[in-house]
């Protein structure tokens, strides 16, 4: 687009089209843009186009675009593992029925979640694409190489692996249910005066916070790692965000230590380990060391594991189990699944074997009119 426009216009592929909005872009220029976006599509595809919203669901996009899949995740945050290949697949549908078809995903916010949708709509695709699409499967890698793959998230990043590893099969899911029994922070980041901080942790499934800890006053001089116990264990299945807050005892304000997402099905062993930068704000903040890891012990059954006393902190880490304190309380997501809870199989076929993945995220909603790719309309 010109300059001075407050978005993004890039044709990905003759079908596949990038709309995206910057962060700050305010309401009255982001709806004037809108408008403008929406004028040029209709003139040059009139209603051959299917709008893909990876944004928050608004009801002027909708209203001007009838066509239009709500399939929105939190900026910044990976989607919920079938929510990535039901987008794919509600794609690949749509611009198989009809040659004259494209698809437009549209963002408002960071540039990620394009990144995520196109690198999963290649490794999608692998499984039956043919030689004329060659060319089309060349520019969109061109594309997530050049403009996308540096503004994606490490675990925007993890979950595009997880479904090329599922999708290639050389990953196998893991369909059992996993019990987290310690988050152990290996190095302890630089947050106080004494140089240490007061870390707690949230534990959400699908969104939804399953878990809050206490809060662990480390001691000045404590460098080693410091073990976050959950007592009792944890039962966790399917799409799971740690994020590691510290507590300030001078303003009783909270920071962001690290943050990290991963699906149980993808959990091979009982052990994850993170290294800096494969978690979210932890990559790129210098009170983070260098040499810190993040690491989750996992057991298929809530008993204590077996030498487990090797975790214990030592005396200079008191542990404050107030969980009246507002700090703990307050759930960044609390209304990110409003309106959600029905269940979805997504169905991936890998060479022979079919791979379910369950989730309790709601299915596309199509707004206004049917689209013809299987999906039921939402009149």
């Amino acid at each position: 687009m010109e300059e001075g426009y407050e978005l993004d216009l890039t044709y990905i592929t003759e079908r596949i089209i990038a709309v995206s909005f910057p962060r700050g872009c305010s309401e009255e220029i982001y709806s004037h843009n809108l408008k403008d976006v929406t004028r040029m599509l209709k003139s040059k595809h009139a209603d051959n186009y299917l709008i893909i919203n990876l944004s928050e669901k608004r009801q002027d996009l909708s209203r001007m675009n009838p066509k239009t899949l709500d399939t929105g995740w939190p900026d910044l945050h990976a989607p919920p593992l079938d929510k990535i290949c039901t987008i794919c697949k509600a794609m690949e549908s749509w611009l198989n029925a009809d040659p004259l078809h494209v698809a437009v995903i549209h963002c408002r916010g960071g540039k990620g979640r394009i990144g995520v949708v196109i690198s999963s709509f290649v490794h999608f695709t692998d499984v039956s694409a043919s030689a004329d699409q060659a060319l089309d499967r060349f520019a969109m890698r061109k594309y997530y190489d050049d403009k996308v793959s540096a503004l994606m998230t490490p675990s925007q990043k993890r979950y595009v692996w997880i479904l090329n590893s599922l999708l290639s099969g050389s990953m196998k899911i893991n369909a059992s249910p996993l019990f987290m029994h310690c988050v152990i922070l290996h190095g302890i980041p630089d947050f106080n005066s004494a140089r240490v901080c007061c870390p707690y942790i949230k534990v959400y499934q699908g969104m939804q916070a399953v878990y809050s800890s206490g809060f662990y006053h480390i001691g000045p001089g404590h460098r080693d790692r410091v073990c976050i116990m959950l007592e009792p264990a944890q039962l966790l299945k399917g799409d799971i965000m740690i994020k590691c807050y510290h507590k300030s005892e001078v303003t009783s304000e909270r920071e962001v230590i690290f943050r990290v997402q991963f699906h149980t099905g993808a959990v091979q062993g009982y052990n994850l380990m993170f290294e800096k930068e494969d978690m979210e704000t932890a990559n790129k903040d210098p009170r983070f060391p260098d040499y810190g890891k993040v690491e989750l012990v996992f057991s298929e059954g809530p008993e204590k594991i077996p030498g487990a006393d090797k975790w214990k902190n030592g005396g200079d880490v008191i542990v404050d189990y107030n969980t009246a304190d507002p700090l703990t309380r307050w759930d960044s997501y609390q209304n990110i699944c409003d309106g959600e809870g029905t269940g979805l199989l997504c169905m991936l076929v890998s060479g022979y074997s079919v791979i379910a993945i369950t989730s309790t995220q709601s299915p596309l909603h199509v707004m206004g009119v049917s689209i013809g790719v299987g999906l039921q309309s939402k009149l």
